[in-house]
Parts: structure tokens; sequence; C-alpha cells
């Protein structure tokens, strides 16, 4: 009988056994769904389902919702589309040095000066939390980089046409909205200066675009604002809509007849909805049940507080910061907002 003789061991260079390699994992196959294939299967049921989907959408409810809807975002739109890619240009081509060269040496002179150039430059909330963090880390002090966080978003000109062209009956509502949200960020930067605490702001980490080309910056941070920002104006402008074709009016009315609850409902829904700055004043136009005190406490909150903001706020310089930051933004916004509004309106 032939004896096998056994397979000579593999050594590696130094003459040392070889440990045997691992063996290679299965790879798993498997039917993931994909955007293209969402598309066909929405489609499909569009088409199976066409004759009760256009039966619903013949009701009249379901007519005045779209037509609200549809409005709201054919307006808001261009405005949302021209803020994303100025803030982007912004965020990506200046650099942060800028600012601190240009801002007074002095926080409780850098704190007006930076609430100041939010009316000149534009950038929607979402790009305002990155650009406030790297001030902080260019050794901006953080009462002007949370002046402009505050400011920026809220009264840049981008924002202020927008507001200009959905309330063209009231033209106090441009100057309204901008000296309320001035006063707004300059009196928390001052709040911040006076009381605030380094142990309460974490230091910002660097920017997701480091690393990449500007041009690829640029592109990627338009791609990522117009579909985050672009979501929420959807869900804003749905419960626009819901509101005026499926709330009863009697319901609306009692809280529009309530000065105190009509403020503090639109400052909460303000905060829910989270809807960028470059299209909320079209879906404030649309809530025409309310006084324009509480439309402007909507404008104003807004911008400056909601709940995305609240998640980036904390992502960036803390929970400790956003959990005193936030609370304090959204009283002062409301006081100011409702004073402003018993003097301008």
């Amino acid at each position: 009988m032939a004896i096998t003789k056994p397979a000579p061991e593999r050594t590696d260079d130094d003459g040392r056994p070889r440990k045997p390699s691992a063996p290679a994992e299965p790879r798993e196959e498997g039917r993931h769904l994909n955007s293209p294939l969402l598309l066909t299967i929405l489609m499909l049921v569009l088409v199976l389902f066409q004759g009760p989907i256009r039966g619903a959408l013949a009701a009249p409810v379901m007519q005045s919702w779209t037509t609200v809807f549809v409005a709201v975002m054919v307006q808001a739109l261009p405005f949302l589309v021209l803020g994303v890619l100025l803030s982007a240009a912004i965020a990506v081509f200046v650099p942060p040095s800028f600012f601190a060269r240009a801002l007074p040496s002095r926080p409780a002179l850098a704190v007006p000066v930076a609430g100041a150039a939010g009316a000149v430059l534009p950038g929607c909330e979402c790009a305002s939390v990155p650009v406030a963090g790297a001030l902080v880390r260019r050794g901006v002090t953080p009462a002007a980089a949370l002046t402009f966080l505050l400011s920026a978003p809220a009264i840049n000109p981008i924002v202020l046409t927008a507001t200009a062209v959905a309330f063209p009956g009231n033209p106090e509502m441009v100057l309204a909205r901008l000296v309320a949200s001035l006063l707004v960020a300059c009196a928390m930067g001052w709040l911040w200066l006076r009381l605030g605490r380094t142990d309460w702001l974490k230091s910002p980490s660097r920017p997701s675009h480091d690393g990449q080309s500007r041009d690829e910056a640029f592109w990627g941070s338009v791609r990522h604002d117009v579909m985050h920002a672009g979501g929420f104006l959807v869900v804003g402008a749905m419960a626009a809509a819901t509101l005026k074709a499926v709330v009863p009016e009697a319901w609306l009315s009692t809280a529009a007849d309530n000065p105190v609850l009509s403020v503090l409902a639109l400052a909460v829904l303000a905060v829910v909805l989270s809807i960028c700055s470059e299209a909320d004043a079209f879906v404030a136009a649309s809530l025409s049940q309310f006084s324009l005190t509480a439309r402007l406490a909507f404008l104003v909150v807004g911008p400056m507080i909601d709940l995305k903001l609240f998640a980036m706020q904390a992502g960036t310089f803390g929970r400790s910061f956003a959990l005193r930051f936030a609370p304090a933004t959204f009283a002062l916004a409301v006081v100011v907002s409702v004073l402003t509004g018993w003097v301008m309106l």
C-alpha cells in the first residue's frame, strides 16, 4: 500500500511556519431596495389604483389642499435654491479667518458687528451652524459666533426678499422681521457674554469637507442642503395645506382670536416644522387666520431654534450648550416678537 507523504509545510521568507489563512466569508447576495426600484413600485401603484386616487383628488378638500401646497412650493423653491447656492459658496470659498479679521477685538462690540454681518451674508440655518463652529475654531469670541449663527439665517437678503414677496400687502413685515431678529441675535450674544461659561461649550470638530477640493465641497454642500432643506419645505407646505383645508375653521379661529395662544401656537409650530428660512415666509403668509404679530413670531423663532437646529447645535457645540441655549433663544424670540409686533404692526 502506497504511503502518501504529507504536503510540505509552507513557510515565510524567514523560515517560520506560515499561519493558515482564514477562510473567505461567503459573500452575501441579496436584493436591496434602491431609488429606481422604489420609483418603479410607486408608478405601478399609481397606475393600478388610478381610479380611487383620481376620485380622492377630485374631492373639494383635496383640491383645496393641493392648491395651497402647490402655491407654497412654487413660490418658495426659487428662494430656497438661491439661498442654498449662496450659503454653500460662503461656507466653502470664504475662509473663516476673514470673519476673525473683520470683527472688533472687543467682544461687546464684536456682537453687534457679527449680527449686522448676517444682513449681508446669505445663508440658511443649516449652513450657519457649521460656519459658527468654524469661527469659534479660528479664535472668534463665542458670543460673536453665536450672534452670527442666529442672525444670518433670519435677516439675510434672500430671506428678507422672500418675506417681501410673501407679504406684498404688508411691507412692514420685512422691517419688523429684520428688527426683531437682529435684537434677539444681539441680545443672546450679550447674554452669553455675561452668563456663558466655557465648560458649557464643546470645541467644534473639523468641517466635513476637509480633504476635498473646493468644487467637491461646494457641490456636496449644495446637494446636502437641497435635499435636507427641501424635505423640510415639503413637510411645512403639507402642514400649512392641512391646516387650511382639513382643520375646522372654528378651531383655527379659536386659536387665532386669542392673542397669547396664537403667538405660542405659531412659535411652537415653527419649532416643529423646521422649515428653511428661505421658504418659511410663504408658509406664514398662508396662515392668514392668525394676526401679523403671531406670524412674526413664527418667522423670528423658526430660523433660530427648531428641531433640526437643536440637533445640529448639540452635535456641534455639545448637548450641555444646546439644552441652555435653545430654551433661552425661544423665550427671548417670543417676547421680542410680541413687543416688535405691538410697536410696528
